[in-house]
């Protein structure tokens, strides 16, 4: 089995990194030559890959590629690998089994704190969403053509090692924005690659929210973490009259509880099912200051 990974980012990159450690050869692209030596020291073959063309390297890779998993985000110009190789997918990988395509749970949009499922119907804000939408539509339209089961991967908040409240409140970033009944959801790295590999061992197409099982307000994660590292939580500030970026505002404009139910059914365990479990385990192994899949 050869796994291709589009964008081998901290998503990208852990996913990789689990697949190769179940003794299967991996290969994962980044903007710059610069990051491929920190793939390199994982075991995954590092290619380019800037969305503007398929290099011979990237053809040769796709030639034996078995799994393919797209966690680049679209753009305004839609998803850069079906616009390059769409309609050349199956001569690009004749070996291809299953293709698995990380999205984000913004493509529900806002339900005011009530749950939403699989079968809940998209109804996206921003344009991010909207072009998120649009992506998920066309692979699974490209797998079916295909014949090649597409699994839909929609991502809650992603944190874990080297991104999480501990690193936040030991760079001065913390914040404790408080808006009244707003809950989110959020998912440790390490369990969107457990997700991601079980559903590729499997070849699972469909639609899956990969999540935790416990929508919280925000603030209660950064007060948790500071009562684990032992120090104040940064005050409180009314989300009404807080500075932030129009993305990050953005955020706070949709409100709902995701459902992981259905991945459960079909036998994956979450090994971080809530935030509290998680925090803990950061902080008892010291592993909150380094980022996943960081061979250091």
């Amino acid at each position: 089995m050869h796994m291709t990974v589009f964008g081998a980012g901290y998503s990208g990159k852990a996913i990789a990194d689990l697949y190769r450690q179940a003794g299967h050869a991996v290969s994962g692209t980044t903007r710059s030559v610069e990051k491929f030596g920190s793939l390199q020291a994982l075991g995954i073959e590092p290619l380019q890959f800037d969305g503007t063309a398929l290099s011979p390297e990237l053809k040769q890779a796709l030639a034996k590629t078995t799994h393919l998993l797209q966690s680049i985000a679209p753009g305004r110009d839609g998803d850069a690998l079906l616009r390059l190789a769409g309609h050349d997918l199956r001569s690009l990988m004749p070996q291809l089994q299953w293709i698995g395509y990380l999205s984000t749970v913004g493509v529900y949009g806002d339900h005011q704190g009530g749950w939403v499922t699989e079968e809940t119907p998209c109804k996206p804000v921003s344009a991010r969403s909207l072009e998120r939408v649009e992506a998920e539509t066309n692979w699974l339209a490209a797998g079916k053509q295909i014949g090649v089961p597409v699994a839909v991967l929609r991502l809650s908040g992603i944190y874990g090692p080297g991104r999480n409240a501990f690193a936040n409140l030991a760079n001065g970033t913390a914040r404790r924005l408080v808006k009244p009944d707003q809950v989110f959801n959020r998912i440790r790295v390490e369990d969107i690659a457990g997700a991601t590999v079980f559903l590729a061992d499997r070849l699972l197409g469909g639609i899956y929210n990969i999540t935790d099982n416990e929508p919280c307000a925000p603030q209660d994660v950064v007060v948790e973490a500071a009562r684990l590292m032992g120090v104040e939580p940064p005050p409180e500030q009314p989300f009404e009259t807080a500075e932030l970026s129009s993305m990050a505002r953005s955020f706070y404009g949709e409100n709902k509880r995701v459902s992981n139910a259905l991945l459960k059914q079909l036998g994956f365990a979450f090994r971080y099912p809530d935030y509290r479990l998680s925090l803990q385990q950061l902080w008892a192994s010291d592993t909150w200051r380094k980022e996943a899949a960081d061979p250091a």
